[in-house]
């Protein structure tokens, strides 16, 4: 599913990092072993630069490190329990962020555009009402390890087929302009964080480290593995 993001009004942050002394740039067209060298190496430094956790997005031509995009902890992990009771039996719909693959954008003094595709893995367990649930997720600009710059929330609807207990969803997030305070001031000023929009008690369930598993309760029972 495609998504829009537009991060406005983080123009008002200046930041302090200056960019890279050797940007990335286009390599000429045409032959040549030096030429082809050169590019493949530009493009190794650039997939290493984005991190990638997942297939990698197309490639983007950016002129500096791209923001760091991550799962917020807390929040990685969604599940429901019937009245609050921490059992493999009580447990409702349940949902897991896989994995975010992201590439970003950006030269001379051009806003920074980040695209993001999040896998999902989704749960319906013994105690969940209905086949359908529609999960609720965020996507959040912050200056890195600092406040918050800009959150939007989607909405993710998801229909669970006869005898089915786990949907997988990708969800692409299409653009997010980032608009920079200068030249100088490179996407390493910025963290992505993206994560469920769960309750104080689900945040407390994920941070002590408790975990049942996507399919909770349907099968064998839960685990209750500390990482």
């Amino acid at each position: 599913m495609r998504r829009s993001l537009i991060a406005a009004s983080l123009c008002l942050f200046a930041a302090a990092s200056v960019l890279p002394g050797v940007a990335l740039a286009q390599s000429p067209r045409g032959g040549g072993g030096d030429k082809e060298a050169d590019a493949a190496a530009k493009k190794k430094k650039r997939n290493s630069e984005w991190n990638d956790v997942q297939a990698p997005l197309p490639a983007l031509r950016n002129a500096g490190p791209c923001p760091y995009v991550k799962v917020l902890y807390d929040a990685g992990r969604y599940v429901e329990f019937k009245d609050g009771r921490e059992a493999s039996g009580a447990v409702g719909y349940t949902g897991e962020i896989q994995g975010i693959s992201a590439g970003c954008a950006y030269k001379d003094d051009d806003p920074i555009k980040v695209t993001m595709e999040i896998l999902f893995e989704l749960g319906h367990g013994p105690a969940a009402q209905g086949s359908a649930k529609t999960y609720r997720y965020w996507v959040a600009v912050t200056r890195r390890n600092s406040s918050v710059l800009a959150k939007q929330y989607f909405d993710l609807p998801v229909t669970f087929a006869p005898g089915q207990d786990r949907a997988y969803v990708r969800e692409e997030i299409a653009e997010i302009t980032i608009p920079r305070a200068s030249i100088t001031t490179s996407g390493s000023n910025f963290e992505v964080l993206v994560g469920f929009d769960v309750t104080p008690e689900m945040a407390t369930f994920n941070r002590d480290g408790k975990r049942f598993r996507v399919n909770a309760g349907v099968a064998a029972g839960a685990s209750t593995d500390r990482p």
